[in-house]
């Protein structure tokens, strides 16, 4: 065993914005996170398909975290072309060497609300720990009210490293209130995404017209649905 703690942090990332990254920040902080991997979805298996291209996705994801120490960007997903679980994810992880316990799965209160609907469900729960952080309107010390049938594994980050199990984390803390179907609605209609995104990936945007006005109409109905992949919206 080693000391590592590497969080992941999924997404379909469509674009990734400032709530996504107080995530990572939040977790990192809570659990003294050696490693965060922040991870492009390929292909959701349970939600529309994405309106940027993979490319454009990934691309924005690495301007997004450039500079940040222990952050990198991974294209594990995009390089397997086939729709993105993370239970067949967490799997490479563990082919690369890093046990369950070493593993910690970010994700937002919001997104872990519909653990239940994810493939391999519970049996996902004991392949890494859940770092659950709160989003606006839901905080994490709600979860096991919401989850009852697993709320005896969830714990605070105070009693991290005591058990030899996988666990969830719960994490309150602050995070961005937003989401990439209201920039993209804002893009299409013109309005500014200042402070919404890191700067370079709303320049990103601008300069390759992600999001304009000619994308408003598919995006219509690309809303949260129930028995998303990571939920990080």
């Amino acid at each position: 065993m080693t000391n590592r703690r590497v969080g992941i942090l999924g997404g379909t990332f469509d674009p990734i914005h400032c709530g996504h990254l107080d995530l990572g920040q939040a977790a990192a902080s809570a659990l003294a996170l050696t490693d965060i991997v922040v991870i492009t979805a390929n292909i959701p298996p349970h939600r529309p398909q994405p309106v940027a291209s993979s490319h454009h996705r990934f691309a924005m994801v690495a301007l997004a975290i450039a500079g940040v120490e222990h952050w990198r960007a991974s294209d594990i997903e995009l390089a397997v072309g086939a729709p993105s679980y993370t239970t067949g994810t967490l799997q490479r992880f563990h082919e690369s060497g890093l046990a369950a316990t070493e593993i910690f799965f970010i994700i937002g209160t919001d997104a872990f609300a519909e653990i239940e609907t994810w493939k391999d469900f519970p049996a996902i729960l004991d392949r890494a720990n859940f770092a659950v952080v709160s989003r606006p309107g839901l905080p994490a010390r709600d979860m096991p009210g919401r989850l009852p049938a697993i709320a005896t594994r969830m714990v605070t980050a105070r009693e991290l490293g005591s058990r030899p199990t996988p666990l969830i984390f719960l994490i309150d803390a602050t995070t961005a209130d937003v989401s990439a179907t209201a920039i993209r609605h804002r893009v299409a209609a013109g309005g500014s995404i200042a402070g919404l995104v890191p700067d370079a990936v709303g320049q990103h945007i601008e300069q390759h017209g992600l999001y304009s006005s000619s994308f408003a109409e598919a995006d219509t109905h690309r809303t949260s649905q129930a028995g998303r992949l990571h939920g990080q919206d």
